[in-house]
């Protein structure tokens, strides 16, 4: 029986000069792949665990040393599976010229996307936690790098799957690339003849009220520029430098500070100016004669109805509330993976001490 299983290992399946492939050899090859499964596994789970218990601070460093490492494992288990398979190294040159010709016709795409990969991976102008805007117009922050694309997760949550050579042969702005600050402008008008300065206070009031304005003082507090003049109003920016938090939520973040110029301007009694029109009318609103008169002096029809009257409730800011509970929540799932392998590090320490109190209990000496 063990006669049979060895001369049906030792089978030839392929006859060449220099090539010995047998069932035993690809057994063998499916072996070392199987083998080379585990460890890849196993060296990724421990980079995880090193980034878990390092902080978000080397996260970028920790995830780009994980992919090469990942890369070159595969590609030095492959050349063993590859070798004991019964196909010498040497030999695999006629193999490597079709897998070329190959790539000319059919995998052109996707080497260069992998090519690309380990030139972001290497060059580290984008790591994963950045905050970047395509020239697509498409903004979230990176989340992988993986061999044929890089995964974008939008402020909506859409992961957004860029291939790799997009950020190598195109334009991508990278906000988080030196430092997670950067400064925002936020335009808004004002009616001609209205005082700039009462215009500046009430620019500074609104950048004080939102809670993402990084500096109130130096050389990065906020200021207000008159930028230009409009056909119907002067033309101002709000110029504020936002946290860290804030800087990766750009959209809400504005909403915030709209709203907050908005309450800032009425309160000062700055007029905000609307286009302005000269209109020869015959009816207003179907109305003629001394209906349509009095709608044009007093503003409303004879026989239309009453408007509400204003609130006075305070309003609240729904921009700033959607930026705090965003950041809250990111804070959230950190703490979480801090607790979690705090308590994986007890479990491990309680297991040592377990183990070497029974080393040296003396029933067993």
């Amino acid at each position: 029986m063990l006669d049979d299983i060895d001369a049906l290992l030792d089978h030839n399946l392929f006859r060449s000069t220099g090539l010995d492939i047998t069932p035993g050899t690809l057994l063998a090859a499916v072996l070392v792949l199987f083998l080379l499964w585990l460890v890849t596994r196993t060296v990724r789970r421990a980079f995880k665990r090193y980034e878990e218990t390092h902080g978000t601070t080397s996260r970028a460093a920790i995830y780009t040393v994980a992919q090469i490492t990942h890369y070159l494992l595969l590609a030095t288990g492959l050349l063993i599976a590859i070798s004991v398979a019964g196909i010498p190294v040497s030999k695999f040159t006629v193999f490597a010229s079709a897998f070329g010709v190959g790539i000319g016709f059919g995998l052109q795409a996707i080497f260069n996307n992998f090519v690309s990969g380990l030139i972001i991976l290497f060059e580290r102008s984008l790591k994963v936690g950045d905050f970047v805007e395509l020239a697509s117009g498409i903004h979230g922050e990176v989340r992988d790098i993986r061999i044929r694309a890089t995964r974008i997760t939008t402020n909506d949550n859409v992961d957004v799957l860029v291939p790799n050579s997009e950020f190598v042969n195109k334009q991508v702005v990278n906000w988080t690339l030196r430092e997670a600050s950067r400064r925002l402008h936020v335009p808004f008008g004002a009616a001609y003849g209205t005082d700039k300065e009462v215009v500046k206070r009430a620019g500074l009031e609104a950048a004080a009220e939102v809670p993402f304005t990084a500096c109130h003082d130096g050389a990065r507090r906020p200021q207000v520029w008159l930028t230009g003049f409009g056909d119907q109003w002067l033309k101002f920016e709000l110029i504020v430098w936002l946290t860290a938090d804030a800087t990766k939520r750009p959209s809400a973040v504005t909403a915030a500070y709209n709203w907050a110029l908005h309450s800032a301007l009425l309160k000062h009694g700055i007029e905000i100016p609307l286009p302005q029109r000269d209109l020869n009318v015959r009816s207003w609103f179907g109305l003629e004669g001394d209906e349509a008169i009095d709608a044009v002096v007093h503003g409303r029809s004879r026989h239309a109805p009453k408007r509400e009257e204003k609130t006075t409730e305070p309003s609240i800011n729904d921009a700033v509330t959607e930026v705090q509970r965003q950041i809250a929540e990111e804070a959230s799932r950190n703490a979480a993976r801090t607790i979690d392998q705090g308590k994986k590090d007890e479990q491990a320490h309680a297991s040592d001490d377990i183990r070497t109190a029974a080393q040296h209990d003396p029933k067993d000496s």
